[in-house]
This record gives C-alpha cells, sequence and structure tokens, in this order.
C-alpha cells in the first residue's frame, strides 16, 4: 500500500521536557527525530512502530545506501545486479556473488523466517519488536519515497536500478544473518558448492579478512573511585558494510530510554546503557555448530541407526545480468544443509547450526534495554537465550559486575564430544565432528533451555563479582584472575591456555589502575581515568621483549645479509616508548620485525615460537615473555625487516600516523597479535610507499560510561563516524575524533539534549 504524505516539522530549539508526539491525524506512525553534535540521532515516540519508523528515517538519510546494497544480498539477487564472479559485500567475510546468492536463496527457499514469524515469543518474535521492525521498514521507504531513487545525496548508490523499497522479510532476514553470522552465514561456499572465483595471480596472496573481536570491562564499585558501576565498551567489528556500528537514543517515555551502538538495519540497540544499567559484549570462541558425519546408504541417502534417510533437494535459481537463471541442487539432512566439501563414496558432511533458527536475540536486547537493575538484565536474558555469538559484561548503578556467556551453544558434552568425535573433512574446521549414523550422538537438552539442543543458563560460565569482570576475546577462565572459572563444558571454550597478548594487556591495565602504577593518579577507576587508561596504545609484545631485543643489539652489531646494517633500527627501537600514538616512531618498525617473527624459517617448517619463556598455565598473566635474542631466525626476522625498509627508502622512524589510515585520516594503534588493546587491521600489508591499505577493522563504537544514583555519565567515539555516505558532513567527523583520541560527550536527559547548540529537531508522521 502507498505511504501516505509525510509531516515534517522543523525547529532549532525544543524545550528541555522530552517530547512525546501525538498520534499523527493522517497516519498510525508518529517519531521526533532530534540531532545533537556529529549528527548524532536521538528518536522519540509514544509506541513501538513510531519509534521503528523514526529510527527507519533517521537511518536511511544516513546510510540507505548501504542497507540497500545488503538487501540486494539477502534477496539473493547479487549476481543480476553486480555479476556472479564479483565479490560480495559481506564486511565479514565476502565471497563471489554467485556464492552468495545460492546461499541466501537457499535461506529464504528453506521458509525458516516464516516458520518463526508464525511462532508467539520467546521463540518467535515479541509483538513489540514485530511493530519496531514494521515501523522502521515504513520509515525507511517514507524516507526514500519522498527522496527519491534519483535525488539520494549518497553518489554510491543514487540513480542505481537495485536500489526500492524494503520489506518486513528484508529485516527479518539480515536479524537471522547476524544471529547466524560465525556459522552458516560463514560456510557459504561450502554450503553452495561454489568456490572462490579464478583470478590473476597476484590475486591468489593470502587476504586478510576483517574479523570481529572485542574488548570490553564491566567495573563493580570496589574497583570505582566512586562507588557505582562502570562499563567499558570496545568492540572490533569492521569498518565498512553492514556490520558497522550506528549511534542512536531510543526513547519512548515511561517505556524505554536506550543509548549506545546498534548495528547497520537491526531497530534495537546491541551495546549501550540506559538509567540504571549498562552492558558490552565481545565476541566468544564457543562451539556453534557441529558437522555431521554422513554414513552414505547409496543414491542421495545415508543411514541413522542402521536405517537409510533419503536426503532433501532444494532447488536454488539464481538470476544472471543477461536474464538467463543459474540453477541449482543443494542437499539436505535432518542434521541441516549437506556440504559441498570432504565428499566420498562412503561419506559426505552435514551443517547443524545453532542459530540456524535463531531471531531471539533482538528480543534479548530489546529486554535488555529495558532493565532496570542487573538482575533484571539478567532475566532478560534467562527468558530468550539468542546471544549468537557473544559474551555479556554489565553492571548497575549498585556496582555489581557480571559477566556470562550467554551464548547459543550446541549441547555436546564433553564424554559425547570424545564418543562420537569423527576426522575433520576440512583442515583447521574449527568445529566439533561427529557421528550422524547414530542417534546417540544427537545434541542433548536442558530442561532449563527454551529450545532444544543447545546448553541452558545452568551450564554457561558466568561470574558475578564487586570489583571487574574483562573480556578480550579470550575464553572465559580468565574473566577475572582472582577466581578463574572452570569446570564448564569445552563447547565453551578450553582453559589453561594461553591468554595471547590482547587479553593480557587488558588485564594488565586494570591491575595497574587499581594499584595506581599507571601514573594516572590515584589508584581507582574515575571516568576520565577509563578513558585515559583505554587510549594508552601500549603493545605489550614490545614491552615483553625490549630488553632481550636490546641485548640482540648490543651483542649483534649488523646482519650477515648485504644492505642489512640494523644498528640504525636499533637506535629507533631503543627510544621508542612502545605507544603506538600518531607519533610512535620505531611502532611500524617493531611491527614489521614482529610479524616476521612468526613466519616459518623455510616452507613446510612449523611456525616458529620467538618466546624466551614459553607459556605456563600456572602463570598465565606473566608468560610467555622474553625473545629469543640468541636465536638465528630472530636476528634474521629483524634483518629482514630492515632491508625492506632500505630497499624501498622507507625512514624506519616511519610512524602510524604516516603508515596508516581511513578515508586519509591518520589512525593510532597496532595490530591484534602485538598485544594493542584499541587493534587495528588493515587490508594487507606494508607497501613500498611506507602505507599500509586502508584500515578496515578494529575499534568501532568505543562507550566509556559512569552509573550514578544522579544519572549516566556517558562518552563515545564512534571511530568511523556516523554515515557511510563519502558526501555527509558526518562521514569523517568522529574519525577524526578517534585519530587525536577525543571522546564525544552522551548527552541522554532531555535537558542535556536540548541544551545542544547544533540541536536539530524534524518530527515525522506517516502511515502504514
Amino acid at each position: 500500500m502507498k505511504l501516505r504524505p509525510l509531516m515534517i516539522t522543523l525547529a532549532l530549539l525544543t524545550p528541555a521536557v522530552s517530547p512525546v508526539p501525538a498520534a499523527a491525524a493522517d497516519g498510525s506512525y508518529s517519531a521526533t527525530i532530534r540531532r545533537t553534535e556529529y549528527g548524532i540521532p536521538h528518536i522519540t515516540a509514544k509506541d513501538y512502530g513510531g519509534l521503528g519508523f523514526g529510527y527507519g528515517y533517521a537511518f536511511a538519510q544516513d546510510n540507505l545506501c548501504t542497507l540497500a546494497s545488503w538487501v540486494v544480498t539477502l534477496r539473493g539477487e547479487r549476481s543480476r545486479y553486480f555479476g556472479p564472479k564479483a565479490e560480495s559485500d559481506d564486511p565479514v567475510r565476502p565471497v563471489a556473488n554467485l556464492a552468495s546468492d545460492v546461499y541466501y536463496k537457499s535461506v529464504a527457499g528453506s521458509g525458516v523466517v516464516r516458520r518463526l514469524l508464525a511462532r508467539p515469543a520467546p521463540v518467535g518474535p515479541s509483538d513489540e519488536l514485530r511493530r519496531l521492525v514494521d515501523g522502521y521498514v515504513a520509515g525507511y521507504n517514507r524516507y526514500l519515497e519522498d527522496t527519491g531513487v534519483a535525488n539520494l545525496p549518497d553518489p554510491r548508490c543514487r540513480g542505481k536500478a537495485w536500489v526500492g523499497p524494503i520489506t518486513a522479510t528484508d529485516m527479518w532476514n539480515n536479524l537471522l544473518d547476524l544471529d547466524r553470522m560465525v556459522s552458516s552465514s560463514s560456510l557459504k561456499e561450502a554450503i553452495a558448492g561454489i568456490a572462490e572465483p579464478e583470478g590473476p595471480p597476484e590475486d591468489k596472496r593470502p587476504q586478510p579478512k576483517p574479523a570481529a573481536g572485542s574488548n570490553a570491562w564491566a567495573l563493580g564499585r570496589q574497583a570505582t573511585r566512586g562507588g557505582g558501576g562502570m562499563v567499558l565498551a570496545d568492540p572490533h567489528f569492521p569498518w565498512q558494510g553492514i556490520r558497522r556500528f550506528y549511534q542512536v537514543q531510543l526513547t519512548i517515555p515511561g517505556v524505554l530510554d536506550v543509548s549506545g551502538g546498534s548495528l547497520y538495519g537491526t531497530p534495537v540497540v546491541q551495546i549501550g546503557h540506559n538509567a540504571k544499567v549498562a552492558w558490552a559484549h565481545t565476541v566468544s570462541h564457543a562451539q556453534r555448530f557441529t558437522v555431521y558425519r554422513l554414513a552414505l546408504a547409496g543414491g542421495h541417502s545415508y543411514l541413522v541407526d542402521g536405517r537409510a534417510e533419503p536426503m532433501g533437494e532444494q532447488e536454488v535459481e539464481v538470476a544472471l545480468p543477461d536474464g538467463t537463471v543459474s540453477g541449482h541442487t543443494l542437499l539436505t539432512s535432518r542434521y541441516g544443509p549437506v556440504l559441498a566439501v570432504g565428499q566420498t563414496d562412503e561419506a559426505a558432511y552435514a551443517l547443524a547450526d545453532a542459530n540456524a533458527a535463531n531471531l531471539r536475540a533482538a528480543d534479548e536486547w530489546l529486554a535488555m534495554a529495558r532493565a532496570g537493575s542487573l538482575d533484571e538484565l539478567r532475566t532478560a536474558q534467562g527468558t530468550y537465550q539468542g546471544m549468537p555469538f557473544v559474551h555479556t559484561l554489565a553492571t548497575d548503578v549498585s556496582g555489581t559486575a557480571y559477566f556470562a556467556d550467554t551464548s547459543v551453544v550446541p549441547h555436546v558434552t564433553d564424554e559425547e564430544a570424545k564418543r562420537c568425535a569423527k576426522p575433520s573433512p576440512v583442515p583447521g574446521l574449527d568445529a566439533y565432528v561427529l557421528d550422524g549414523s547414530t542417534s546417540s550422538c544427537l545434541w542433548g537438552r536442558d530442561d532449563d533451555a527454551v529450545v532444544p539442543g543447545i546448553f541452558g543458563p545452568g551450564n554457561q560460565p558466568r561470574l558475578i563479582r564487586a570489583d571487574y569482570v574483562a573480556n578480550s576475546n579470550n575464553t572465559y577462565w580468565m574473566t577475572n584472575p582472582a577466581k578463574p572459572l572452570t569446570g564448564y563444558p569445552q563447547a565453551y571454550g578450553e582453559t589453561g591456555t594461553d591468554l595471547e597478548p590482547r587479553p593480557r594487556v587488558s588485564l594488565d591495565m586494570i591491575a595497574q589502575r587499581l594499584s595506581g602504577a599507571d601514573g594516572l593518579g590515584a589508584p581507582g577507576f574515575t571516568l576520565e581515568t577509563l578513558q585515559d587508561t583505554v587510549h594508552g596504545k601500549r603493545n605489550l609484545t614490545f614491552e615483553l621483549m625490549r630488553d632481550d631485543l636490546l641485548k640482540l643489539c648490543r651483542t649483534h652489531r649488523s646482519s650477515s645479509g648485504p644492505g642489512a646494517d640494523v644498528r640504525e633500527a636499533c637506535r629507533t627501537l631503543r627510544k621508542w616508548n612502545g605507544r603506538a600514538t600518531l607519533d610512535g616512531e620505531g611502532a611500524v618498525l617493531w611491527r614489521e620485525f614482529f610479524t616476521r617473527l612468526g613466519r616459518p624459517t623455510k616452507p613446510g617448517e612449523p611456525v616458529f615460537s620467538p618466546w624466551r619463556v614459553p607459556f605456563d598455565p600456572a602463570r598465565p598473566l606473566t608468560t610467555p615473555s622474553g625473545l629469543k635474542s640468541d636465536d638465528p631466525a630472530v636476528r634474521q626476522a629483524l634483518a629482514d625487516a630492515v632491508r625492506y625498509f632500505q630497499s624501498n627508502r622507507i625512514p624506519l622512524t616511519l610512524t602510524p600516523g604516516q603508515a596508516q589510515s581511513y578515508s586519509s585520516i591518520p589512525i593510532p594503534g597496532c595490530t591484534e597479535g602485538e598485544g594493542c588493546f584499541d587493534r587495528v587491521r588493515t587490508g594487507g600489508p606494508l607497501g613500498a610507499d611506507g602505507r599500509y591499505p586502508e584500515v578496515n577493522t578494529g575499534s568501532s563504537f568505543m562507550m566509556a560510561v559512569e552509573l550514578t544514583k544522579d544519572g549516566p555519565r556517558t562518552r563515545t567515539v564512534l571511530t568511523y563516524s556516523l554515515s557511510a555516505n563519502p558526501a555527509s558532513p558526518h562521514h569523517t567527523d568522529q574519525t577524526a575524533l578517534f585519530s587525536r583520541s577525543g571522546w564525544v560527550t552522551e548527552r541522554f536527559t532531555a535537558a542535556e539534549i536540548a541544551a545542544d547548540p547544533h540541536l536539530e529537531t524534524v518530527t515525522v508522521h506517516g502511515g502504514h
């Protein structure tokens, strides 16, 4: 049905009282959009439909092209518009468009979304979420209709044939795909049976793919100087595409008032706070799926308990640019899709995804946003059990710190994993491979689980403290070193393993702040010292190896290789303070040396470990440490790094500010492997021009919030800024702020919003 005319009211100032628009006379949707500095929208409505309408309208103003492109992806139509061999717009793991289209057509054809929409909450969406989604779609379409495809402000999709209205089905498919992001959706080629397209030799080098990560701290009353709770959120998500965060405040007076980061195309806040509760997430390394080995019984059938079961067949057709259709037949099993890898005459393999039918996450985030205490947040998580792949760290005004891996994990006990284990069909596959020929290897069920086949809350790792909980994508066991967590199913991750440098530096940053050893003043966290701690730019591997490196420099004045005199490099590294700041002379040189340390010295040899002191499970916070300064491989790595700089006339004092950028703005920081807290990732290695490809992953929506009895005090920065539109004034304004380690002072209350001299207010009304 055609939308009714839009009514817009503009004002430069609003009263201190939060506006609550009445229902519009010409339609059922009504919302007020107030934008403060950096374009940050604050959406207010009297009901969920209106709130979704205002959010969809505001988001379309800033990022319509990104969502429009993703809708083409979700509909399996990329080959038609962009060609079957071009790379898809998946920011986490792009594949050929044809593989992407076959996968998404198969998801749509499976009917999973239709079945979930027919279910009541908590398995199906709540009425509130349904109204949010419908309103969001109407708001997005209202903006598109009023503006017109030919007049869109973003040149990336202006006038393009693939831009059009979206539907609620598109939104539900996006929410499902988010929940499947690290499971089915990351295995599109294996499901579709389409490999990467052939390319020229120069394209055959391993290409770094953006990967999701995160840091998060929940600080309790014993760790904060004010006695309340504090949260640091530092998700490391892609800087391009649909998995970017959008900063927003969503308000229904007396019902909901939440502010934070919301992933593109979703109508809820994933990381944020209200007046009394704050939370963050980090990506968990728990199992999300298992692979079942099918014992083939001839034809398209397989054995279960000695009886043959026929495979299902799904026909998928993908439209091509020339008007023809590419047809594909996919096989399915009782476990899930049959993979196109590892098949032999005797066996095939099927994917069983614990998030295959999970739409519960959005309702869980919505319920968390309404929570008035940590207990209510925990109740929300227990009700929906929909967190797809993340830990949760949270606190409230009382100063209680909470950690839990409430994510969706297939119910495979340690005993079952051992008893049912089969060889993996794909080397390096990080998942259980189980025997599919016996029903005794099916997933189990907990009585407290909301759906069968997953672990319930009683089996989930969790910790409640008065001091702190922290995670940087390490497993749960070192959430707080004073209380190691053990005894949970290995499906949630291993214990007693190497923490890796980034989690180690995270825990050390907290320890130094609590002791006052970091030079930031009296012990304990304030909002200001939390901000300073986060932007310290420490490089832990340099700190741990510096003394041995300088010993190497004193002992070996130069390498035997031609043109590899390391004396100047040693002087540069000796002067460097170990901080990856914009002006850190030595930071890039160290990265190039350190990354060479992990490479095999010869083809076929194992990865070389440069640590002088190996990891000791009894000393997880202090090992591994040191550098094997006497090892020829270490000296060779330094010589090779120096030779690369010298042969390309790159100064050894090259700084992060000179070498890495985003949209021409210099970006500080260093990489995951180096042990950097707010890490960055670039699109490839250091070029001969002394520059890395553009930063594509790293700190994204950073939030530091202090919960007080007088309300929240919050600082944020959206590293890549609010709008992906290169023509928008908010395309890089926060990026420039992030570059100089700045923060935005959040405006949360109506009075704070009204006091902004940059305030712009728009009231929008529309119909179904």
